[in-house]
């Protein structure tokens, strides 16, 4: 197993970097998610985007227990 440090401010935000490797999806990914709108909430800010930890575990959660892809989209609206 990997260990990986997570950098979360004391707010609860972090940077795309962190949130992805907090999430688990790729950078690439969560950007996909922000244009089509079934990611998980973030705020802009100075330019930069970032989530906070909060939403990504509420949304993490909303999925939890889906047997498809089709069955999270609806879950999620």
């Amino acid at each position: 197993m990997t260990v990986i440090e997570i950098e979360i401010y004391p707010d609860g935000r972090m940077d795309t970097d962190n949130a992805s490797a907090y999430t688990g999806d790729a950078k690439k990914t969560m950007a996909m998610r922000r244009c089509k709108g079934d990611g998980p909430p973030f705020v802009k800010s100075g330019g930069k985007i970032f989530y906070f930890k909060d939403d990504l575990d509420r949304w993490i959660a909303e999925g939890a227990g889906c047997k498809s892809t089709a069955q999270a989209r609806q879950k999620r609206k």
